[in-house]
């Protein structure tokens, strides 16, 4: 017998009441396909992600500065984990927010130098370059996962407020995973400075005088109050301590007083290769700075517990690259790491890295293992249960285990930075495994070879003596470059053996000038202008 395939005419009777029931049945799979989706996004913890710009790991008062007070940090430091051995994907801004962002070497993401330097034959000409130094991604790329995109993918809402500096209009937070943002745009510096009215078009400046870093914590905790239900990402990524460095003039009062209570240095300069560095920590308005900032960390510390949200916030604080002691504002000192931003040693990456992980961390404990900032990434998708992971290549590892208590496998950390920084940077790449550093100079070729355990100054190369291991290292650092597309810096055609000489000469006069100029800071009758940058100017 052959059945008769039986077919509803639309708009029958019965078409509309089968049509209604699928539609009744999708109606109920999706409202249990969103409530799963909800109570997993509920259950997930909320993340405070804290950076700050040009925050060396001296500047910081647990790791060592009796000059700068830093309570608040020094108490989130003490409450989770403290990395002793923290760095950042590179010596400058821009590479190492991308790494944060990304979990990938400047070298894979390409983002090498701070984005808006120059490079090529006008770079070259206008500092009297040896080399000509490689053109680099302008902006963060579209085509990779962030951070935030991978979290609000699995429904947390996202949150930046700050800098961001990592490309124009099109590339800004909004466009790279970021629900809200508050005041990150291409600028790297706070333009206008750090007290209203300022210049951003993503941030409003509020009543004259306010405090662009104290406005930045106020939009991170609206955000936060506005959120308690969770899970969300909130990114505060400072503008502060990068210069121009500005305070108010209490605080400046404050810091002249206690750097006048200090025995009182012969020189706060030196000349380290290629330019006046900063070796004493008694800049008043640098300090200043440090304790407005820290003071807003605080704010928003206190909001988190206030609200009861503080057992289920992961908090990470860091930096994008070590501190200032030449270049842009010559502002501090990271003795006895040698160097600060912009340059090959120890004080141009070593950054504070403090993570609190409730339930996984216990207060107070100290991890020696060298870790960077290339790690963030898969850290906190780890500690969010996020399953999935992002298509792009992760260069960092998750360091959930050492939260934990237990240990990772032993591994190579890498730098590139084939530029000059304005800070007296060479250009180079760098390899440290164990406690091995090789640095790899451009200019000539020639290899550096320290041991951090033993020489955490880099005072003392000993690539003649270490024959088998800088070679070793050297062999490590090629394939490394090679394997993730370095770009390499190539030789100037039109350089002149004198510009040496003529540089020489100037870093010895900008010494001279510095000394003045920062002596000057200490003196009682001193100020920067009628109103110090704004702070004094009776509000609307």
């Amino acid at each position: 017998m052959i059945k008769k395939k039986f077919t509803l005419k639309p708009g029958s009777d019965d078409f509309i009441r089968r049509g209604k029931r699928r539609g009744l049945i999708s109606i109920i799979f999706c409202a249990l396909l969103l409530t799963s989706l909800g109570t997993q996004a509920a259950n997930r913890p909320n993340i405070l992600f804290i950076l700050v710009d040009d925050y060396g790991i001296k500047d910081v008062g647990v790791e060592g500065s009796k000059f700068y007070e830093t309570p608040n940090i020094d108490s989130l430091a003490r409450s989770g984990m403290r990395f002793t051995q923290g760095y950042a994907a590179c010596s400058v801004c821009s590479p190492s927010r991308a790494s944060i962002l990304l979990g990938q070497y400047p070298t894979r993401h390409g983002i090498t130098d701070w984005v808006g330097a120059e490079a090529g034959k006008n770079f070259a000409l206008e500092h009297r370059a040896k080399l000509l130094v490689p053109d680099y991604v302008h902006q963060l790329p579209a085509d990779e996962t962030t951070l935030a995109a991978a979290l609000k993918n699995v429904g947390y809402k996202t949150f930046f407020a700050g800098k961001w500096h990592l490309g124009d209009k099109g590339a800004w937070p909004e466009n790279r995973g970021f629900d809200i943002n508050k005041g990150g745009w291409e600028a790297g510096s706070p333009e206008g400075g750090y007290y209203a009215p300022w210049i951003n078009p993503n941030l409003p400046s509020g009543p004259r005088g306010q405090s662009l870093t104290q406005r930045l914590a106020d939009e991170t905790i609206s955000f936060i109050e506005k959120n308690t239900n969770g899970p969300f990402l909130a990114y505060l990524s400072f503008y502060a301590v990068h210069g121009p460095i500005q305070t108010t003039k209490p605080l400046w009062e404050k810091y002249r007083a206690k750097a006048a209570a200090q025995p009182q240095p012969k020189n706060r300069f030196e000349i380290d290769r290629t330019l006046p560095v900063r070796i004493v920590q008694d800049n008043p308005i640098y300090a200043g700075l440090i304790d407005e900032m820290d003071n807003a960390v605080g704010r928003v510390l206190k909001k988190i517990d206030d609200l009861g949200l503080t057992t289920n916030t992961m908090i990470v604080f860091t930096s994008d690259n070590g501190g200032v002691i030449s270049g842009d504002s010559f502002s501090s000192s990271q003795l006895p790491y040698r160097g600060g931003k912009g340059r090959q040693w120890e004080g141009g990456t070593r950054v504070p890295v403090y993570i609190r992980a409730p339930g996984i961390t216990a207060s107070g404990s100290v991890c020696e293992t060298p870790v960077s900032g290339i790690d963030f990434f898969p850290t906190l998708l780890e500690l969010a249960g996020v399953k999935s992971k992002p298509k792009q290549t992760l260069d960092g590892v998750s360091l959930v285990p050492l939260l934990k208590g237990e240990k990772l496998p032993p591994r190579p950390l890498f730098w590139h930075y084939p530029h000059y920084g304005n800070q007296g940077g060479e250009p180079s790449s760098i390899i440290r495994s164990g406690d091995w550093k090789l640095i790899h100079y451009w200019e000539d070729g020639h290899n550096e070879l320290y041991n951090l355990a033993a020489d955490i100054g880099e005072q003392h190369d000993l690539s003649a003596m270490e024959i088998i291991r800088a070679a070793d290292l050297w062999s490590q650092l090629q394939a490394w470059l090679k394997s993730t597309g370095a770009k390499l810096p190539q030789p100037n055609p039109d350089y002149k053996p004198e510009w040496a000489e003529q540089q020489r000469k100037a870093a010895l006069k900008q010494k001279e000038n510095l000394e003045k100029q920062h002596a000057q800071f200490l003196n009682p009758k001193w100020q920067p202008d009628p109103t110090w940058w704004k702070s004094q100017q009776t509000p609307d």
